[in-house]
C-alpha cells in the first residue's frame, strides 16, 4: 500500500502542536525556519532559480510542492532528537515517522484529527454536544447568548433550524438539558439522544417500506400468459389469485380449424363446396372439433406458464 504523508497534520499533532501555531503552508514554512528547528540547505540546480524561498510563488503547484517537501524534512530532522541517541537527519524509513503515514488532516472537526486511510478512524465520544432546535430566524449570536452561562462553545451548524453546540465541559451538558425543559422556541437534547432519536426513526422509515412492500405484493393482479404450440400465438389473460393449472387453449383448436393449410387448399379447389366430399370434410373437421373440445376441458398436458411483472 502506499504511504501519504500529510505536513499539516503533522504540524497539527503533538509535538509541533506546542510550538506551531498556524498550520497554512506559507505560515508553516516560515515557523520551521526558526529554533528549535533547523531547515535543510538547499542549491537550487543550475539554470533553474527560479524557486528561492526568499521571494516566493505561493500558490504555483511546483513551488508548493517543494516548499511542502522543506517542510517535511525540517519536522522530520527534528523528530530525530527525540530518539537515544538524537539524530540530525532522520529517513522517512524511520519508526518516528510511521504515525502519520496515511492519516489525512480534517478541516473545521475538533474531536476528529484524521481520516485514517489505512484502519479505522478515531470514534469520539460527543459527551460534550448538544443537539439544538430552533426557530429559522436565529442567528449564531442568538445561540452564543443563549448558552452564554456555559463558557467558551462552539456552534456547528446541521441546517437553518438545528445546530450542534460544544461545550467545554462535560458535566455542564446535563444542566443545559434540564434548564431548556419548559422552553417553547427551542429544544436541547444530548449527541446521544440525537443519535439513538434518528436510529429509531431510520428503523421505522424501512418497517414501513417494507411492510408497503409486502402490501404491494400481495393485492397487485397476476398477470398469466398461456403459450399455444400449434400456431405460435400467447393469449393473454388477467386474473387475481388463480391457481396454476394446466389447460390448452380451446381457441387455438378452433383457429387452427379455420385455418386452411395451403398444400389441402391447391387440392380442394376443383371440388364443389356442396359435393359429398367436401360435405364430408366438413363434417370430419366438426368431429374433430367436438372431439379436442372435450378432450381439452380434461387436459392437463399443454404448455402453459406464468410469468409475474417486476416493477
Amino acid at each position: 500500500m502506499k504511504r501519504v504523508l500529510d505536513t499539516k497534520l503533522m504540524a497539527s499533532t503533538q509535538p509541533f502542536k506546542a510550538i506551531i501555531s498556524h498550520t497554512v503552508l506559507a505560515e508553516l514554512e516560515k515557523r520551521l525556519q526558526l529554533p528549535p528547528f533547523k531547515p535543510p540547505k538547499v542549491e537550487s540546480a543550475e539554470d533553474f532559480p527560479s524557486y528561492d524561498t526568499e521571494t516566493g510563488q505561493l500558490h504555483e503547484a511546483g513551488y508548493d510542492a517543494y516548499i511542502t517537501g522543506l517542510c517535511f524534512i525540517t519536522m522530520a530532522d527534528y523528530l530525530g532528537s527525540f530518539l537515544s541517541p538524537p539524530q540530525t537527519h532522520v529517513a522517512v524509513q524511520s519508526d518516528v515517522i510511521s504515525p502519520f503515514f496515511n492519516k489525512l488532516f480534517l478541516m473545521r472537526i475538533t474531536d476528529i484529527p484524521y481520516l485514517n486511510l489505512d484502519g479505522p478512524d478515531l470514534l469520539p465520544k460527543r459527551d460534550n454536544v448538544l443537539h439544538v432546535t430552533f426557530p429559522k430566524e436565529w442567528k449564531a449570536s442568538d445561540l452564543y447568548q443563549l448558552f452564554s452561562a456555559f463558557g467558551k462553545i462552539q456552534v456547528s451548524w446541521i441546517d437553518d433550524t438545528s445546530a450542534f453546540v460544544t461545550l467545554t465541559q462535560t458535566d455542564q451538558v446535563q444542566i443545559a438539558v434540564n434548564i431548556s425543559r419548559f422552553a417553547e422556541s427551542y429544544c436541547v437534547q444530548t449527541y446521544a439522544e440525537y443519535i439513538a432519536k434518528k436510529e429509531r426513526q431510520g428503523l421505522a422509515k424501512r418497517k414501513r417500506t417494507d411492510d408497503g412492500w409486502m402490501d404491494f405484493e400481495r393485492k397487485r393482479p397476476k398477470t398469466q400468459y398461456t403459450y399455444v404450440a400449434q400456431n405460435s400465438r400467447y393469449h393473454y389473460s388477467s386474473s387475481v389469485d388463480q391457481p396454476f393449472s394446466k389447460k390448452r387453449s380451446i381457441n387455438a383448436v378452433v383457429e387452427e380449424a379455420d385455418s386452411v393449410n395451403p398444400e389441402e387448399s391447391e387440392g380442394q379447389e376443383g371440388e364443389d363446396a356442396s359435393s359429398p366430399t367436401a360435405i364430408d370434410s366438413a363434417n370430419s373437421s366438426k368431429h374433430k372439433i367436438d372431439t379436442d373440445q372435450a378432450e381439452c376441458s380434461n387436459s392437463i398436458s399443454s404448455e402453459e406458464f406464468e410469468l409475474v411483472h417486476a416493477w
